[in-house]
């Protein structure tokens, strides 16, 4: 039985401390908030936030048990891949579309995409497109992945659905009081606890292991994988980047949080600093705990991150730990469910119903929906062998064929939105047909290399498109900061 187990008790109390201990702070920084919150209050927390929240928000909004539990879950160093490339896609965003979204006063990243093609109707699609992944994949599958580790390190016959509607009420509730500013500072106080307790699990876990990995397999102790590995090593020159770009530099969930702080430098330190930690801390505690673990259990996939940590952490640190995932998960579902009103808010609502007379009521109501829709969807993860794995490729469906609108439009003149949406459209399906509904590999191409070939399909479509179809000749920006859309 585990030390989670054998005082559930007095773990469970030490649980309730401490997130009522994060809430009570967050309550603290945010108190003397406007209670009449603007929209860029709700969803720019007022451009008000400092660097290390800026920094704290982001980390949180991407460091959650996807990573913890999913990359651990294929035990195998392998996976730091995809957070030593997330540096690059950090400092992308730092010193390039921070700047653009500055400029452009922009609240969604779909709003430059307006500017630069002069048509709401390309903001209409990403934005679709964005809702639609937030919650069919990104909501369930963060709440899936939390859950399955709060049942995995407990032990307790308790159902997946219960761990995760507890975890989204909380979740809505900071959506619902304190708009993204809640957030970010729970983000930030959360954030501090994970980091700490996950680089001393990995600590603990090599301790386990008397610090010796000989006996484990060399394909899980590699960085340079195969063609058949999860990650082989040329796609780092293929997909590899333009995921991390699109990640980092063009997804709402992320690059909101960039757009809280008063200026630019300021926004900038914040990127900075996250992308130190993504560098320095977060390939270590994705990864180690994983591979200690097959040499602990052998290959028990998912549930790898929970069983270590229900045998490594001593009994006193168990329920710290796992008030701390829990509040991980729940910042990160908060995160996400703040970037979906606002996108629906700012994107959808007034257009097609009325003129917002009371923003946080709109975002309460909105925000308990997806709380139903999201734990409702739980059970469908279920089934999923890697659960980092199977978001990774369907991330492709979308995010390819996202960038190449935001690269288009960045890098040409003179292209309409139509040929944008066309070429959007045509690298959905074109993904879906060499991915999904092809056997795998095919052709001798990785998912990820197949990444890069529909970023560079769906360009090449959309400038066609705009030739053939729409009478118009692009031509190349010099500069992609030029601020006019077709001139």
């Amino acid at each position: 039985m585990s030390h989670f187990a054998t005082s559930a008790a007095g773990q469970g109390l030490i649980a309730a401390l401490l997130l009522a201990t994060i809430a009570l702070a967050t309550w603290a920084k945010l108190r003397h908030s406007a209670r009449n919150a603007t929209q860029q209050d709700l969803y720019l927390a007022g451009k008000s936030l400092t660097w290390p929240f800026v920094a704290g928000s982001i980390t949180l909004t991407n460091l959650s048990t996807e990573q913890l539990v999913g990359m651990n879950g294929n035990q195998m160093l392998l996976l730091a891949w995809w957070e030593i490339a997330g540096f690059v896609g950090l400092l992308i965003l730092a010193f390039v579309f921070v700047p653009l979204y500055y400029r452009n006063n922009c609240t969604t990243v779909t709003e430059l995409l307006e500017r630069r093609y002069g048509g709401r109707g390309i903001r209409t699609l990403i934005s679709a497109l964005f809702l639609f992944g937030n919650i069919v994949i990104y909501l369930p599958a963060g709440l899936y992945s939390g859950a399955l580790f709060l049942q995995s390190m407990s032990g307790a016959a308790i159902p997946l659905v219960a761990f995760a509607a507890a975890m989204a009420i909380i979740a809505a509730a900071y959506t619902m009081l304190g708009g993204l500013k809640a957030v970010a500072v729970m983000d930030t106080y959360s954030g501090v606890l994970v980091l700490t307790i996950a680089l001393l699990i990995v600590l603990l876990a090599l301790q386990a292991i008397n610090f010796d990995l000989s006996g484990i397999p060399p394909d899980r102790l590699t960085m340079v994988g195969d063609r058949t590995s999860p990650i082989p090593f040329h796609t780092l020159f293929t997909g590899m980047l333009f995921i991390q770009i699109f990640y980092w530099s063009t997804n709402q969930n992320i690059t909101q949080k960039a757009m809280t702080a008063p200026t630019v430098r300021e926004a900038q330190k914040g990127v900075l600093a996250a992308a130190g930690i993504r560098i320095l801390i977060i390939p270590v505690i994705v990864t180690v705990p994983g591979v200690v673990a097959y040499k602990l259990m052998g290959d028990v996939d998912d549930r790898a991150y929970g069983l270590l940590v229900a045998q490594v952490l001593p009994p006193a640190l168990s329920g710290l730990f796992a008030a701390a995932i829990a509040a991980a998960v729940i910042a990160h579902t908060a995160a996400i469910l703040n970037s979906t009103v606002a996108l629906w808010s700012v994107d959808f609502h007034e257009r097609l119903f009325r003129p917002i007379r009371h923003q946080r009521r709109l975002a309460a109501t909105l925000a308990a929906l997806l709380t139903l829709s999201s734990v409702a969807l739980v059970p469908l993860f279920a089934n999923a062998k890697s659960i980092i794995n199977l978001l990774q490729q369907l991330n492709g469906l979308f995010s390819m064929p996202i960038l190449s609108a935001f690269v288009t439009g960045l890098l040409f003149r003179n292209v309409r939105a139509a040929a944008a949406i066309a070429g959007t459209l045509f690298g959905i399906a074109f993904y879906a047909l060499a991915t999904l509904a092809a056997p795998p590999n095919w052709l001798g191409l990785h998912y990820i290399d197949w990444m890069l070939v529909t970023l560079l399909a769906s360009i090449a479509f959309a400038l066609t498109t705009n030739r053939l179809a729409l009478g118009q000749t692009a031509t190349l920006r010099f500069r992609a900061t030029d601020p006019s859309p077709r001139a």
